[in-house]
């Protein structure tokens, strides 16, 4: 019995090395022209043949993964097949064939690179789409099932908009106008509730500036129109006096017309409670910087603010402050704050005065000017006074400082600082 079963395992052992055929192993590492390394597949067939052992070796296909220019795959040799035999070997990278090519594998104990093997190459025409054999959808494993979950566009689908899915699962825009809000359920329509306004600022007027031209329009209607705070040349403009607002056109009046080179800027909301104030500071800094000085017997304007024509309407007020420092301990000084040709201002000071400041206000009605001053310096006790003026406030009106020394001296009065600001009426008298 111990002999039959040796006989038998004898005989199963052989019958297995007849089985399993040598295998040569192929490996390389394959390059791009750009000197990159190649990513892709190679799919290798062949056709029945007998291999060097007698095994039977059926028709049959396989494919061998390049990842990172890396190949490597066993194979039965086929030069000493019967009858001869060898390898095609189709090269696919970025979706498509690149090259096809025969290998005619010999035994080999040690691995062989592809140079060892390869026959022939086949290019694929440039110019031409490679032949092949197309690739259904529902051949790859899984893709069908992918596809389906990809949203697709729908019949109202377009570009430049907000994107909506529809009951179908596809992809639309959502219509409406550019300032509407879009809801969770894909429709829009005009913001509230707990939407903010949205800010448009320091947007520039549209039409010519010539001196002529008194229409100009916003890109957007200001929604509330009180919201428009309207600026030329950084002095903001008073509605139903500079101009007038119907939708997102402004209509500058009769002597408040722009001129050329005149800046004109507009900030306003899209949005919000109808009827509510304007968000924007109303004061305006028409003139602020340092002045001169002088030392002359005579006065000399040490600086001037001009107050552009048709700025000043009337409820307006205005706020005006300078600073004087004397420089020197001999001689006395005068000082004025003219507004047009009418005096704000007109005070003396003594030798011993090294700094003086001043304030004043004027308070526009009608046609006129109510003016009130407050001057006061190191020795020079507090001065209030009060004056009306009758300076046209419709053409340029210019303030101006002076000085001058009491005697012929080398010492000085200069102006430091001054500014003047102005508060634009709120209401209609």
């Amino acid at each position: 019995m111990t002999t039959a079963r040796t006989a038998v395992l004898a005989f199963w052992v052989a019958g297995m090395a007849l089985a399993q055929p040598p295998l040569t192993t192929i490996q390389d590492v394959l390059y791009k022209a750009d000197g990159t390394r190649f990513n892709g597949i190679a799919i290798i067939t062949w056709t029945s043949f007998e291999s060097a052992n007698t095994s039977n070796i059926a028709t049959q296909s396989i494919t061998v993964k390049i990842v990172d220019g890396n190949l490597r795959v066993q194979l039965v040799s086929t030069t000493d097949a019967n009858p001869a035999s060898f390898y095609s070997v189709t090269y696919n990278g970025d979706g498509k064939v690149q090259f096809q090519e025969t290998w005619n594998v010999p035994p080999s104990m040690t691995p062989l690179r592809v140079r060892d093997v390869r026959g022939s190459v086949t290019q694929t025409n440039p110019l031409e789409p490679p032949s092949q054999t197309p690739i259904l959808e529902s051949d790859v494993v899984g893709l069908v099932n992918d596809l389906s979950l990809r949203p697709s566009k729908g019949p109202g689908f377009g570009v430049g908009r907000a994107a909506v899915i529809n009951a179908n699962g596809g992809i639309e825009t959502v219509s409406g106008d550019p300032g509407d809000c879009v809801k969770v359920d894909g429709t829009s329509g005009p913001c509230s509730g707990g939407a903010g306004p949205a800010f448009i600022d320091s947007e520039a007027l549209g039409g010519i500036v010539d001196g002529g031209n008194a229409v100009f329009t916003t890109s957007n209607a200001p929604n509330p129109p009180a919201s428009l705070a309207l600026y030329r040349n950084g002095i903001l403009q008073k509605v139903g006096f500079d101009y007038t607002l119907t939708g997102s056109t402004v209509t500058y009046l009769t002597g408040a017309i722009p001129q050329p080179a005149d800046t004109l800027l507009a900030s306003y909301r899209l949005g919000g409670t109808p009827g509510s104030q304007p968000q924007f500071p109303s004061a305006q800094v028409i003139c602020s910087a340092a002045g001169t000085a002088t030392s002359a017997s005579a006065f000399a304007s040490l600086g001037t603010c001009t107050i552009p024509q048709g700025v000043l309407q009337s409820g307006d007020r205005l706020d005006i402050r300078f600073d004087l420092a004397h420089q020197g301990t001999t001689a006395g000084f005068e000082f004025l704050v003219l507004w047009g040709a009418t005096v704000v201002v007109d005070r003396s000071g003594v030798a011993g005065d090294v700094m003086v400041a001043g304030r004043g206000e004027a308070g526009i009605y009608g046609a006129g000017t109510q003016l009130r001053a407050e001057t006061w310096g190191t020795l020079l006790g507090i001065g209030v006074g009060v004056a009306d003026a009758s300076d046209s406030i419709v053409t340029p009106l210019t303030v101006d400082f002076q000085a001058k020394m009491l005697t012929t001296t080398l010492e000085t009065i200069s102006l430091r600082n001054f500014s003047v600001i102005r508060y634009p009426a709120q209401s209609n008298p």
